[in-house]
């Protein structure tokens, strides 16, 4: 995701210009960052003691809201504690792994409350998956149960003989209300919502048994090695969220935080749903976002803030202008991606006083929010970092005469380090050897260590930083990380295809950058009309919608370095400018069955923004 650089640097005078607003938060970020830093790998700690808080606080106030269902605070904990008390009976400890896939409902809500009060991680699967990516996040994180929707089920019944899990261990949400009317479950599941029905609806003792140093969720990234990597969020990361992200936000119990992103995602699941906690607030939900219901859903639930990504500024931008604009009481919204091309635009045109942008990534150690509510900043980071030289090219930081690292100096760009201490662990992945490619040791000193989060970002003064772009091999497109390798397998599967380099691409008026490939052919093989359709079907079977190429390059040959490594960057440099090349570019248009062939007049629509990726 690539951010225009900023002339201005953040100075003095602009610090003390928004401290008046900044300190009615002091009390909400005094209370937040004393619950986030005292606590203890072994601190009583994590989203189950934070939620049955909040009950406390406001118990009868609405918690949950979908479509037209609605749950107080004692309601949905009432829920979880019936999910908790069933598996419980089962024998279920904390340290297990419960694998849950299921689209953003309150089903969804209720089982991760109940898991994390008994200390069990709950596997966050990307809905979207299917087929060997499916096989692999599932049996990654060897979980002793898996939970689904019937919305996902048929992507699970495809690939079921491959899952590491008992049979009798396969539990299932009917798609529907499941607390008013269970349903029936398919052969070969529990129905979930009908075992746990006569189960207790107190509290289970084993919350407050869970520490800081206990799992809380995996979350899925991009693997460089083709297949995502399970991200270790442990309950005491959660809490430093909470503490921070939650308290930035400075909701209180009248507020209503709607949310579209997907929650098998940090931004959704951690960020914007801890504001929403630590106020006693009440979460808003929609499966999947859609433009043209937003603004209707936000006025319908009287939201008054809302989470974001990039992309979803921009399509509620490119949306025609509507009464429902300003008829919303959203004055705060939290998130990450903000174009600065338009982060002036969308304040002015829907009312919106306070972006609250974010950096973090769920394996990182460090983050920043926009706590004083500067523009075209991902804020501030009160967590240890460092901003490097590095060299692009080489992909590699450059080094003094004695070997170490080189901070920027103000105004530059350089590479996102975090220092990793005490304070600031790095949790780390489930494979241990995928840990050491991301921590940098001897960086400044002998013995220190840092976590690499392959990002450039510009540094502009007082602790803030603006993003620029990701490194290495993924890169971002409908916030969500898409990596290379995995994309490259696909495509290389398929049977006329003899090599595949996947890359992104930026397109004008969007955020993050496509994905492109440039591909060779097998022997003696050709592209027909028929391949052109079934190249699509083909990556559409084994890839999420947002990780399938919207643009191929047939090559005579792939060009390599000569340790045989592909020479990305000219690729990347050329793009899809087919005035750059003679070489045959295809592209997928948007709503289309098939590639076809890019056309100058093609190109130029689509430079023209006459096509909306």
């Amino acid at each position: 995701m690539s951010q225009t650089s900023q002339s201005h640097l953040i100075g003095i005078a602009e610090v003390a210009a928004k401290l008046p607003k900044f300190m009615r938060k002091v009390p909400h970020l005094v209370t937040g960052l004393k619950q986030a830093y005292l606590r203890t790998p072994t601190t009583p700690t994590g989203l189950g003691l934070a939620f049955e808080k909040a009950v406390k606080r406001h118990p009868h106030g609405i918690a949950l809201l979908f479509e037209e269902q609605k749950f107080s605070y004692n309601q949905l904990n009432a829920w979880a504690n019936q999910i908790a008390h069933y598996y419980l009976s089962l024998g279920v400890r904390k340290g297990d792994v419960i694998a849950v896939m299921l689209e953003n409902r309150p089903e969804l809500i209720a089982t991760v409350i109940g898991l994390a009060k008994l200390g069990v991680t709950a596997a966050l699967v990307n809905s979207s998956q299917s087929g060997k990516v499916l096989i692999h996040s599932i049996n990654l994180v060897k979980p002793i149960a898996l939970i689904v929707g019937e919305e996902c089920r048929a992507a699970v019944d495809e690939i079921r003989q491959g899952i590491e899990i008992n049979e009798d261990r396969f539990y299932w949400f009917a798609d529907q209300a499941t607390t008013v009317n269970p349903g029936s479950s398919p052969s070969g599941y529990l129905n979930l919502a009908k075992v746990v029905d006569h189960f207790a609806r107190f509290n289970p003792p084993t919350t407050a048994k869970v520490q800081g140093k206990d799992g809380l969720f995996y979350i899925y990234t991009s693997g460089t090695t083709g297949l995502p990597k399970a991200v270790i969020f442990s309950n005491s990361r959660w809490t430093l969220a909470y503490g921070t992200y939650g308290h930035v936000l400075a909701l209180n119990k009248n507020d209503v935080m709607y949310v579209t992103l997907p929650l098998y995602h940090a931004t959704g699941i951690v960020v914007c749903w801890c504001g929403v906690i630590a106020s006693s607030g009440a979460l808003a939900i929609r499966r999947k976002y859609s433009t043209s219901s937003f603004w209707q859903d936000v006025k319908k639930f009287d939201a008054s803030a809302i989470g974001y990504v990039g992309e979803l500024c921009r399509y509620l931008m490119d949306a025609p202008e509507s009464e429902l604009d300003r008829e919303h009481r959203v004055k705060k919204m939290i998130g990450n991606g903000m174009r600065p091309n338009i982060w002036d635009k969308f304040k002015a045109r829907f009312g919106v006083e306070e972006v609250l942008e974010l950096y973090g990534s769920s394996e990182g150690n460090v983050g920043f929010s926009n706590v004083f509510n500067f523009d075209n900043t991902v804020g501030f980071s009160p967590t240890p970092y460092a901003v490097i030289e590095f060299d692009k090219d080489k992909n590699e930081p450059i080094l003094d005469a004695k070997g170490y690292c080189k901070r920027v100096k103000k105004g530059e760009t350089g590479l996102l380090i975090g220092k990793i201490t005490r304070r600031s662990p790095f949790d780390g992945y489930t494979d241990s050897s995928k840990n050491k490619a991301v921590i940098m040791q001897n960086v400044f000193k002998q013995g220190d260590a840092y976590f690499n989060t392959g990002d450039l970002v510009r540094d502009i003064g007082f602790r803030h930083a603006q993003f620029i772009d990701r490194l290495g091999d993924t890169f971002r497109w409908k916030g969500e990380n898409v990596s290379t390798t995995q994309v490259e397998n696909i495509v290389s599967d398929y049977e006329k295809i003899a090599n595949a380099v996947v890359y992104g691409v930026e397109v004008p008026h969007t955020n993050g950058r496509a994905g492109m490939v440039a591909i060779t052919l097998a022997e003696h093989c050709s592209l027909t009309e028929q391949d052109l359709s079934n190249m699509l079907t083909h990556f559409k079977a084994e890839l999420p919608s947002y990780a399938v190429p919207l643009f191929i390059r047939v090559q005579e040959q792939v060009e390599t370095t000569g340790t045989f490594k592909y020479l990305k960057n000219k690729l990347k440099t050329q793009g899809f400018n087919i005035y750059e090349t003679n070489e045959r570019i295809l592209v997928l248009l948007p709503g289309q069955k098939s590639y076809c062939d890019l056309t100058p007049e093609l190109y130029e629509n689509i430079q023209a923004y006459k096509y909306r990726f």
